[in-house]
């Protein structure tokens, strides 16, 4: 089966079940160990879970961000114990409205591993559909076998090519901060030892891609949204952050749906840009 498009709907769901893939991709920054524990209480009937800290990002080193992008053989490895074989669709999802869902969307992406489409709405949206769930630990899948791509199929940028960028003129890139007005403002910095943003980046809530129901707005809105943020600036100009390069990945993610691709992730974010004194840190709201 094929997936149509980045986003797939709970009916679709339903109707390509068993035939997918469902890795539930539930997290809690605040609470690393409560999205195993919410799995293993509920979760889609088939679905197996990966762990932010765990799968989906590399042990910390010095100098790195939060949550580093993992090694991609270690990942291929780790997505073929779960039972992922070449050219088996993935259906990603979570309960925090596709945040946690889009790194392993953009990750899929980035080492060519086949179709992936997140959950639109996720856990919320499957349940209010009627959807059925299961409780306990994740059914036991025979093992797949992977072959990540040659080389990266989506583009990351460095911190020491991005330093280079920002203190440059004129600049080649333009930052989007995914998060919040607050943060990016350097108010309220509850995650990382320094508040503020990187000089001449522009903020983008990842949540500003959602409508109130928590599911993504429709491509043409999405579009006109971020053309509003671009200006003139060429998606593939465009380097999005975070605070450690996950809620980056829903930006990238709704780029895909508004038709705007090309874009680079930033993997270190802000976690890795303020751990240096030397870099340039901004505040206040932008101009």
């Amino acid at each position: 089966m094929n997936l149509h498009g980045p986003l797939i709907d709970p009916a679709a769901l339903r109707e390509c079940l068993p035939d997918v893939l469902v890795v539930d991709c539930s997290h809690d920054l605040a609470s690393p160990a409560s999205g195993a524990q919410e799995f293993e209480s509920a979760h889609i009937p088939g679905a197996v879970h990966m762990h932010l800290d765990q799968d989906l990002s590399a042990p910390l080193t010095a100098g790195s961000g939060r949550h580093p992008l993992p090694r991609p053989q270690a990942l291929a490895e780790r997505l073929a114990a779960l039972g992922l074989h070449q050219g088996l669709p993935v259906v990603a999802y979570d309960r925090s409205f596709g945040v946690y869902a889009s790194r392993l969307w953009w990750l899929l992406r980035w080492l060519d591993l086949g179709p992936v489409a997140v959950l639109d709405g996720g856990w919320q949206a499957w349940l209010a559909s009627g959807g059925a769930a299961e409780s306990g630990p994740a059914r036991p899948r025979a093992p797949g076998r992977l072959q990540a791509g040659a080389r990266p199929a989506m583009p990351t940028i460095e911190v020491d090519a991005l330093l280079a960028d920002v203190l440059r003129q004129p600049r080649q890139h333009l930052v989007v901060d995914a998060r919040s007005p607050q943060r990016y403002a350097g108010e309220g910095e509850t995650l990382d030892p320094v508040a503020g943003h990187i000089p001449g980046a522009v903020c983008r809530f990842y949540r500003d891609n959602l409508d109130a129901d928590g599911r993504f707005l429709p491509a043409a809105q999405l579009r006109a949204q971020w053309l509003q943020v671009l200006g003139a600036t060429d998606p593939r100009q465009v380097v999005n952050q975070c605070g450690s390069g996950v809620s980056a990945c829903h930006n990238l993610l709704a780029l895909e749906i508004a038709g705007l691709r090309g874009s680079s992730l930033y993997p270190g974010s802000w976690s890795q840009w303020c751990a240096d004194p030397a870099r340039p840190v901004a505040r206040g709201a932008e101009p």
